[in-house]
């Protein structure tokens, strides 16, 4: 199907879209996109439900609906007409050939399937209409790690594609029972759905020597299309799918698009691909900058970016909010001498007060694992200082740091997400 205009898009989802006629009953003209206001979520998601859906252009559709894979309990429902659901496997299946799926390769589709969600159909789907298609082993990643290696075995499968989460716990089980399967040679590694750290890479490396590994594309379900990676992309770096999507990069307090290089914003997407279900400056959750002042000639919309981490994954411990992303600032910037393959922050309510552990993944605890827990404390404290200071004030409880196998991190159950921050305290 051809995408739309956005100004066409935008007024045939204020004709038909009872949310969208809210939204825009202000705006009667628009001469640019930024004239459009962005897409509360809250209020998106109360609009489309399974029971209410005042998103929705139509009252049928023949197609395909999900739920997103978000670690909240509030999973979002989306729909797909089928020209959309097939134009969407289709751009995407572009990406993964500039990502460096070849047709040489034998892939394993390691993503998750079930209740709705949608990336281990997704992926099927992608390869097999990407330009350039593969021989794909569907597997799953709730398969366990020595079906998935014997099956590898068997068929020479060289490309393992899947969440970071399961990639690790494949590759380690790997590392400790490879004597098992001395056949295997792996040469290329797609990942999705979370970001792949430096320490991950390393990792992976190492188990696998001379390995590529690569984004395979960055989707949503309630967004869509969000990024291809090619080999100009560095870590977390991704570019415009510009003939599907216009991808904004908003300041975070002022909402003004951002043009210049490496200044931080939030991504707002419209999807000029889908019209039952429209997306008009929908705010997808991530942090990013400009990395290139302009796409090269050939593909001048595809404008290049690199993620900075979720703009909303916080745990609020008392009256201070630890992102993620600042934990793992601070553990990388220590250079420990060990390696830490993957971490969660999880939240409890003991004695009155909160208490935030740091679950950190690694190969064995260290000898003295006391000191080192003791330096992890000190620098983040140095880092967030608001943090120290509720410890000092007696507000919530000194950081506590467990050691556990790569394998014991919680995960959702229903995607093999990582989850990121856990909150027990209800």
């Amino acid at each position: 199907m051809e995408a739309f205009n956005w100004k066409e898009l935008a007024q045939l989802a204020k004709e038909r879209s009872p949310y969208y006629r809210d939204l825009y009953k202000d705006t009667s003209n628009f001469t640019k996109l930024s004239d459009l206001p962005i897409v509360d979520q809250s209020e998106y998601w109360s609009a489309n439900t399974p029971k209410n859906n005042r998103v929705f252009t139509d009252s049928s559709v023949a197609g395909i609906a999900f739920k997103s894979g978000g670690t909240t309990d509030n999973p979002k429902f989306s729909v797909y007409s089928r020209d959309e659901w097939n134009t969407f496997c289709s751009v995407f299946g572009e990406g993964m050939n500039r990502a460096g799926l070849k047709a040489i390769d034998r892939i394993a589709n390691l993503f998750y399937v079930g209740e709705l969600y949608a990336s281990f159909i997704f992926i099927m789907k992608c390869v097999e209409l990407a330009p350039v298609g593969a021989l794909q082993f569907p597997i799953s990643g709730s398969t366990k790690p020595e079906i998935i290696l014997r099956t590898m075995q068997e068929f020479e499968i060289n490309l393992l594609a899947g969440l970071p989460t399961t990639l690790m716990n494949v590759a380690e089980f790997y590392a400790e029972h490879k004597h098992d399967y001395p056949e295997i040679k792996v040469n290329k590694i797609m990942f999705g759905g979370e970001s792949m750290y430096p320490d991950q890479r390393n990792r992976l490396a190492e188990i696998f020597p001379s390995v590529d590994i690569r984004s395979i594309g960055y989707a949503s379900v309630d967004a869509g299309l969000i990024g291809y990676s090619d080999e100009s992309c560095g870590p977390d770096e991704h570019r415009c799918f510009g003939s599907a999507t216009i991808l904004e990069i908003v300041d975070e307090d002022s909402l003004e698009p951002i043009s210049e290089i490496d200044r931080p914003g939030k991504i707002v997407l419209t999807n000029l691909i889908r019209s039952y279900m429209p997306i008009i400056r929908y705010p997808v959750g991530d942090r990013a900058i400009w990395t290139e002042e302009q796409a090269p000639n050939s593909n001048r919309h595809d404008r290049k970016y690199k993620i900075l981490g979720r703009s909303e994954e916080a745990a609020r411990v008392g009256p201070v909010s630890v992102y993620f992303e600042d934990m793992r600032s601070v553990l990388m910037a220590m250079n420990l001498p060990f390696h830490v393959s993957a971490f969660q922050l999880l939240i409890s309510h003991i004695d009155l007060k909160d208490l935030l552990t740091l679950r950190i993944a690694t190969h064995e605890r260290p000898q003295d694992y006391q000191a080192v827990e003791h330096q992890i404390s000190e620098r983040f404290g140095l880092e967030r200082k608001m943090f120290a200071d509720a410890i000092r004030d007696s507000k919530i409880h000194p950081l506590r740091i467990e050691w556990v196998e790569q394998s014991t991190l919680e995960i959702n159950a229903r995607t093999g997400k990582l989850r990121r921050v856990i909150d027990r305290r209800s």
